[in-house]
């Protein structure tokens, strides 16, 4: 699938749209995706990670507001890159703010797991989806006899995530594997996923794939190696300007292997 212009507000499903915003990097992406929910015919929106408070895609994001109100602003963790903005947008528009780390709500109250928010014509229910950040949630809501997952960093739409929790992680994949097939992903970057549970299979087959590479590098390089002594041999053929985000990748990895055997 084509991935949104910037500036442009994308129909993904009826009750889904995608603002992408201008700020691509390798950790971003093509840029961070904007979600716009709404239920055809609700009088207003929820908007999902209005990302870096870049005046730009405020404009654009206001703009939309004056066109839909918006009812509520979520995130679905704490990256600036997600939430940085949303404090001003709260102000523009007049939102409140919800996520699962309190210090990040606004006139709103924290996310917890399974909670049921009802906005825009829509019920969007809380899974609390550690691994990527321990704040991180994905909102799951059905429209139209679909399932639809907004996902944050913890799918992407292309590539995989960077993890500050590998046990963590696994047991969030182990959760969203139980979402109904073709249940579409609608990641924080990347182009949506028509079916998200194939792509988290595929993910845990390279998040083990991954594990018994650091396995065997630990078997090479000695039990008490660095993380970046790790990375030089696992990543060996992929380009070193990636290396610092493996780096925390691998980290985490190690920390979950040093649990397991007690060293």
């Amino acid at each position: 699938m084509t991935h949104p212009a910037y500036r442009v507000l994308r129909e993904v499903s009826p009750a889904a749209s995608v603002l992408l915003q201008d700020n691509p990097s390798a950790m971003t992406l093509e840029g961070t995706n904007t979600w716009v929910l709404r239920a055809p015919g609700a009088p207003g929106c929820v908007v999902v990670d209005p990302g870096h408070a870049h005046d730009e895609h405020l404009t654009e994001l206001d703009r939309l507001a004056g066109r839909v109100p918006v009812e509520l602003i979520v995130l679905t963790h704490h990256h600036p890159d997600h939430a940085e903005a949303a404090p001003s947008l709260a102000d523009r528009v007049g939102a409140p703010v919800r996520a699962f780390d309190p210090d990040l709500c606004r006139g709103g109250d924290p996310l917890t797991h399974d909670d049921v928010v009802r906005a825009a014509g829509l019920d969007l229910r809380v899974l609390h989806t550690p691994g990527h950040t321990a704040d991180s949630v994905t909102l799951r809501f059905d429209h139209a006899d679909r399932a639809h997952a907004l996902t944050g960093d913890t799918v992407l739409g292309r590539g995989t995530t960077i993890l500050s929790d590998l046990g963590d992680y696994l047991e969030s994949l182990r959760a969203l594997r139980t979402l109904p097939p073709g249940t579409l992903g609608l990641p924080g970057h990347g182009p949506e996923l028509p079916d998200l549970t194939a792509t988290v299979r595929e993910y845990s087959e390279h998040r083990e794939q991954r594990l018994d590479q650091v396995r065997q590098a630990l078997r090479r390089l000695g039990p008490h190696a660095s993380a970046r002594e790790v990375v030089r041999d696992v990543y060996a053929d992929v380009d070193p300007a990636l290396w610092g985000a493996a780096e925390a990748s691998v980290r985490a990895q190690l920390d979950y292997l040093h649990r397991a055997t007690g060293r």
